[in-house]
């Protein structure tokens, strides 16, 4: 929840410029290959979207809500989403998890609906810091991976689905996760995954989520199981994003 009308645009447009200087002759995503996806608050979705209109940058929400339509005043559906040419939405991103007491479920059922109106969901997972220090990282990642994982229609979604790993204990608290500690849970979650479905789980995109920035990109994209990031405040000065890019490349 940052930014204004103004200053939105401003971004979108320095990101969309330094994007295309980027680009290569054999690219068709901006940056050897790279996706490139940005999620505004859905209040500038249209002006996003008028601005990255053929772009090789893609538009995604931040929420949305499981059910098509209805009295649920406030939300927004995805096909609502779709309207606005999104392509790409955040479900169970940890603030929503913590401040608006989205369950494990309500998780899996957006992830569902996401998919099922042609959207890809980032699925959120990730600790909190009395779970790291108490060697429950992977007891709570499993159970929210398995909230998607333990049905037919959950796997399926998946299937369309990226991921991305969040230790909330390394956002905006000054502490920060080293690449090891981000490359084990990322191998954790692939091999999860893997249990249930091996291919699935070798070509699922993995994204890290934790205080990412120019300075420790290159480093935490080095890792084998790390395939992307999801950028956080890093993302608002679009030379710190488009420094985030390059690594990715």
């Amino acid at each position: 929840m940052n930014g204004s009308r103004a200053s939105a645009r401003d971004l979108v447009e320095g990101i969309k410029a330094g994007i295309k200087g980027l680009s290569h002759d054999d690219d068709t995503a901006g940056n050897k290959g790279t996706e490139v996806v940005i999620c505004p608050p859905c209040v500038y979705l249209a002006d996003c979207a008028a601005l990255l209109k053929g772009s090789a940058i893609a538009l995604g929400a931040q929420n949305l809500y499981h059910a098509p339509a209805g009295a649920y005043t406030g939300e927004i559906s995805a096909a609502m989403l779709v309207d606005f040419q999104c392509r790409y939405v955040i479900v169970g991103h940890s603030e929503r998890r913590a401040l608006c007491g989205e369950s494990d479920d309500d998780v899996a059922h957006k992830v569902i609906a996401a998919v099922k109106a042609g959207l890809t969901p980032i699925l959120c997972v990730g600790e909190q810091l009395d779970e790291r220090e108490t060697g429950r990282t992977e007891a709570v990642v499993a159970r929210q991976l398995d909230a998607v994982l333990h049905s037919v229609a959950g796997m399926a979604a998946l299937g369309h689905a990226v991921i991305a790993y969040e230790p909330v204990w390394a956002i905006g608290t000054g502490m920060t996760a080293s690449p090891q500690q981000a490359q084990e849970v990322h191998a954790f979650i692939r091999q999860r995954i893997a249990g249930r479905n091996a291919d699935l789980a070798e070509k699922i995109q993995l994204l890290y989520g934790g205080s990412v920035k120019a300075a420790n990109a290159v480093e935490l994209f080095s890792m084998p199981d790390i395939d992307g990031g999801l950028i956080g405040g890093a993302s608002l000065q679009a030379s710190e994003f488009l420094a985030i890019c390059r690594a990715a490349g």
